[in-house]
Order: structure tokens, then sequence, then C-alpha cells
């Protein structure tokens, strides 16, 4: 299953800047290895805002929770999720 996910980042102006730096640090590897996983297909940024838009390739709906739910920004991240589905015109 195919997901396309929307996910903007809400974090507070405020964070400390030492902590931020360690969650991105920490993101960057998580998405690492959903990428050599093949959960995470490929993810393209939003220019101007904090947010990206993400092809993720799962198994279920559960197994798409769990995979956003590891991401160490999960907590400041509003996620908006779209299913897909194959087209009759699909290359592949």
């Amino acid at each position: 299953m195919e997901f396309l996910a929307r996910i903007e980042q809400d974090i507070s102006p405020d964070m400390d800047p030492v902590r931020l730096a360690e969650v991105k640090a920490a993101e960057k590897v998580r998405g690492e290895e959903l990428v050599a996983a093949g959960k995470l297909r490929r993810i393209w940024r939003i220019p101007g805002r904090r947010a990206v838009m993400a092809l993720y390739r799962v198994d279920s709906l559960e197994e798409l929770h769990e995979v956003l739910s590891s991401l160490p920004l999960f907590p400041w991240m509003d996620i908006q999720i779209t299913p897909l589905s194959a087209h009759a015109l699909d290359p592949a």
C-alpha cells in the first residue's frame, strides 16, 4: 500500500536549540533507516515552509502509523495522509 503524507512541523521558536539539533539529527538517522528498509520511497520539500510531502510504501495502516510515530519529530508534526492506488495508465 502506498500513502502520500503531507507533513508540517510545528516547532516552538522557544525550543532549546541544542535539543532541536539533537532531534533533527535523530530524524535524519531514522529517515535513512526508513529509506534503506524501502518504507520511505520519495520525499520532497515544500519551499518556504517547514513541510514535506513523502511517499510511504507499507503493508498496512497500522504499519504506517508505526513508521510515522517512530519519527523523532513526530510530536511536533501535523500529518495529512492520502491513500493511493494504481491507475490503469500507470507505467509500472
